[in-house]
């Protein structure tokens, strides 16, 4: 895996690269880049060695206007002028040349373009260019060219949001005559000056029709429309009322992916128009944006502090046909109202800046999306976890590896025979391993954990006499801890390795480093000085617990640090399915969510929201899913999902019944109204415990005179029919059709979970020794909720299918299992959560 941090050796032989790569990738228009907050002489240079060569489209640069002098990042979005161009990234004069060099090099220029107010801070002083200013007294307006003085406070009245104040920001009004023709006049000079193009900052903020009569009078330039998409907000504000002017911002994909890099990307195969999202065509999508990078605008999405499931998150993003990808680049911040560095990023040596777009495994994926442009996704494959693989027609390949462990798979690329580089590999792209697809278009890929492996038509295998020399192409930790097996470090940055082994301080413990796995090539410790020699002796350690194992692959260094065992934490939504009608709030709640060694820190939801809690509401019918991951202390992280139906009763469905109930076990034989959400279609949710002789019926109007049950337990509903007998667990929702007599039963809550058993009971004296199914909450981790009343000789035991035939007990009372073990005793009382790690055995008992 290339390194996930700025690469220093990326322009190594930088005229060989210009000469080469120049005149192939220039202009073919398929991803962006924001140089947030860059001066425009720096991006000019960027432009000049690194985006063009590369194969970017275009850079998004800062609102170039002048702004309020404050050192904050959002001081450039608070107009002073639009006169001046002076700003915090240079002078007019400076833009114009910035412009210039960007195209000589093959690329665009995006303006980030701020009409809907003026500044505000302080309610007046004087602009970074000189200007003086007031709060409603700028050179091209007055008094008269703003709406009234109101701030928003209800986002379902669009006109509202159209003419009030964002954040007490005075509004432009743009459906005045004058407002526009000064508005369409900086824009008309700055597409005049040779911009190619402008992102339009908060566009909800401005009605279609103003925007339209303000980009009319400036000629029609390229635009897209900043606009996020806030469930419950009035359907005017959403993003879908905008892409008649253009493409617009789809901040939903972000948050998308990032649920699924924080769950399984499996799920990512059907991403697009299905999971409601813009037309590919109408999308400028992202992983992450100045905004969100900095939680604001709403969360959930993946920065530049997750690392390499962020650095992987943009190779999907690049690899993917769907809409107009945008790359961010920024600098590193702790305070998220913190302005840019003091000093320019130095061609990405200066560390304050991140500079994201340089990590070579984002830059290089540029030049595949060029190159595999106009095809689509095919041949997809994955683990049913979190390792996936796809073409793109017969022109690319690529695999991602969002795994701990290592990827080792021969699969079918659909590409043509020949010798491919890995452009992941390395700094440039074929400074890495070579991948050989046979006669038969299959390829077999090694991919190390958390990496990624690419190939594609444009990077044939050539001899390379100047490009750099590599590290390990791999490496793999071998010895008694692991019975000297193989397994997988991960490479964390430039020649640095790491792997985390449980050592036991066994006698003899010893082992060794292995670059392919297969002994061909491995390392020892001669001298026990700390290190590596080729084909050295075994290295012997005493220690005991877990140690990260730390070998540099240019010094050949290596180092034990012990670590702390760290439990991940567990999210809990509630309710974690549940029926609204259009338009009626619901609220969600996590902050039931856990972490047995330590907190939860943080919350984000698939929404937007970073609250425990979040509140959503629907303006069409259907079944919608949210997402919410916890993190905890130590940065790991949990997902859960809630299943929502929002139902229209003035949707005129078509039904037999008149009315629908549930009665059962689960209900204590209650009546239970289910709700008709579409066509014949009966819906509502119910908790299953998966108690003894569990079960359930249909009724149409609460007094048993018309009542279906399930003669032949085949799915199908008969009148009178026999009682629905079933053995599940969790949350389900229950459906019925009112035509076919069809029913069904989805878990909403059971999630893809790893676990190594297929079932799990809580069994002692709080149940009457009854089999009472636990509920899998995260990978290997099963829990339930036991009421202990602290009687003599209150004692339990975990069975696996409710037989007794494998269960489990402690016999040395120290926190882990043994099959069949002694009966576990407690003398608590009171509510508890019961927990059970089947890969470690151990269980743990949490008052709640």
């Amino acid at each position: 895996m290339n390194s996930p941090f700025p690469l220093k050796r990326l322009l190594a032989s930088t005229g060989l690269v210009l000469g080469t790569l120049s005149s192939a990738h220039v202009n073919a228009g398929t991803a962006f880049v924001h140089l947030f907050e860059w001066s425009w002489n720096d991006i000019a240079s960027e432009c000049e060695n690194f985006l063009g060569p590369k194969g970017f489209d275009a850079v998004q640069i800062s609102p170039p206007n002048e702004h309020i002098s404050l050192s904050t990042w959002w001081a450039r979005y608070q107009p002073v002028t639009y006169t001046n161009l002076t700003s915090r990234s240079g002078t007019e004069q400076e833009l114009q040349g910035m412009i210039n060099r960007c195209h000589a090099a093959g690329v665009k220029v995006y303006a980030d373009a701020v009409i809907n107010h003026t500044a505000a801070w302080n309610g007046g002083g004087t602009g970074w260019g000189g200007t003086q200013w007031t709060l409603l007294d700028h050179p091209e307006f007055s008094d008269n060219d703003y709406h009234s003085d109101c701030t928003i406070n209800n986002y379902n009245d669009a006109n509202h949001v159209w003419s009030c104040r964002l954040s007490g920001l005075p509004d432009l009004d743009t459906g005045s005559s004058y407002v526009q023709g000064k508005l369409a006049g900086y824009l008309s000079k700055l597409k005049g000056m040779g911009v190619d193009g402008f992102r339009i900052d908060a566009v909800k903020h401005m009605s279609p029709g103003d925007l339209q009569a303000i980009v009319n009078q400036a000629g029609n330039p390229w635009v897209f429309s900043e606009v996020i998409g806030a469930a419950g907000e009035a359907s005017e504000i959403q993003p879908y009322n905008y892409t008649f002017l253009g493409r617009v911002t789809e901040f939903k994909y972000g948050t998308d992916v990032a649920s699924n890099f924080n769950g399984q990307i499996k799920n990512l195969a059907t991403i697009g128009e299905s999971w409601g999202l813009l037309s590919s065509s109408d999308a400028v999508h992202f992983i992450d944006n100045h905004d969100r990078e900095r939680g604001h605008g709403g969360g959930g999405n993946l920065t530049y502090h997750d690392g390499a499931k962020y650095n992987l998150a943009n190779v999907f993003m690049l690899a993917h046909p769907y809409g107009y990808p945008k790359v961010m680049s920024g600098y590193n911040f702790t305070d998220t109202d913190i302005g840019p560095p003091n000093s320019g990023p130095n061609n990405c040596q200066n560390g304050a800046w991140v500079c994201q777009h340089r990590w070579g495994n984002i830059a290089n994926m540029v030049g595949f999306r060029n190159y595999t442009n106009g095809t689509a996704m095919n041949n997809w494959w994955d683990n049913d976890n979190n390792q996936i693989a796809f073409g793109r027609g017969n022109k690319g390949f690529v695999v991602i590896n969002n795994e701990g462990g290592s990827l080792n798979q021969t699969l079918y690329t659909g590409m043509p025979a020949g010798d491919y580089c890995n452009v992941l590999a390395g700094d440039n792209e074929c400074s890495g391993d070579v991948i050989t697809v046979d006669g038969s278009g299959y390829a077999t890929f090694n991919v190390t954990a958390n990496s990624a492996a690419a190939i594609h038509g444009g990077q044939l295998a050539t001899p390379c006499g100047d490009c750099a020399e590599p590290g390990f192409p791999s490496l793999y930790f071998r010895g008694t801890a692991n019975n000297w097996g193989s397994t997988a470090f991960e490479q964390v940055g430039e020649n640095t390795w790491q792997l985390v082994v449980n050592f036991d301080g066994q006698a003899d413990q010893r082992f060794k480093l292995d670059i392919y796995g297969d002994w061909t090539e491995n390392y020892g410790d001669d001298g026990a000085d700390g290190t590596l020699d080729k084909t050295g002796a075994d290295i012997y350690t005493s220690v005991s617990g877990n140690y990260r194992i730390e070998v540099n692959d240019q010094s050949l260094s290596y180092s034990l640090t012990e670590v702390s065992s760290q439990q991940a934490p567990v999210a809990v939504v509630t309710p974690s399915a549940v029926t609204v009608g259009v338009n009626e709030s619901i609220t969600l709640d996590a902050s039931a969510s856990n972490d047995t060694d330590g907190s939860v820190v943080s919350y984000s939801w698939s929404s937007g929201g970073s609250n425990a809690s979040t509140s959503l509401s629907f303006a069409n019918a259907g079944t919608y899913v949210e997402t919410v991951t916890v993190t905890d202390n130590d940065g790991l992280t949990d997902s859960a999902t809630a299943a929502i139906t929002v139902t229209d009763p003035s949707g005129g469905y078509a039904q037999n019944f008149t009315a629908l109930h549930f009665r059962g076990t689960p209900n204590s034989w209650g009546t239970q109204a289910m709700t008709l959400i579409a066509d014949n279609i009966w819906r509502t949710t119910v908790v299953f415990d998966g108690s003894s002789n569990q079960r359930f019926k249909f009724d149409v109007s609460t007094n048993w005179d018309e009542n279906y049950g399930d003669n032949n337990a085949d799915g199908s509903l008969e009148q009178g029919g026999n009682d629905i007998y079933t053995n599940v667990s969790g949350t389900y929702l229950v459906e019925v059709n009112d035509k076919t007599l069809s029913y069904t039963l989805t878990c909403v809550d059971c999630g893809s979970h790893t676990s190594n058993f297929a079932s799990l009971h809580f069994r002692g004296t709080p149940n009457n020794w009854g089999a009472e199914a636990m509920q899998l909450v995260a990978d290997n981790l099963w829990e339930i909720s036991v009421n202990f009343d602290g009687q003599s000789q209150q004692r339990f035991k975990f069975d696996v299918s409710g037989d007794w035939s494998e269960n489990y007990g402690d016999s040395d009372s120290n926190g882990t299992l043994e099959q069949g073990g002694s009966d576990i005793y407690t003398s608590v009382t009171g509510n508890y959560k019961v927990q059970m790690n089947d890969q470690t055995l151990i269980y743990s008992l949490v008052a709640q």
